[in-house]
């Protein structure tokens, strides 16, 4: 029992380090996703993600311009 007290103290300090705010990252992703699919309204970041998006979700619809 001679680290008993490192140990109690270890796991307080353990505890108040993982008690921080993780906060959401909702906010910054949606400042990421610029772009969204005219026909889903799926949020994609660019204009590449959206020809790919295109071409495996809606393969018979030809994707837009690049109007940004």
């Amino acid at each position: 029992m001679t680290r008993g007290k490192q140990k109690i103290e270890a796991q307080r300090k353990n505890a108040e380090r993982n008690q921080k705010a993780k906060g959401s990252q909702l906010e910054a992703r949606a400042v990421g996703l610029k772009v969204i699919c005219p026909i889903c309204k799926a949020q994609l970041a660019n204009q590449n993600q959206l020809v790919d998006h295109y071409g495996s979700k809606h393969p018979k619809e030809k994707p837009p311009s690049n109007s940004e």
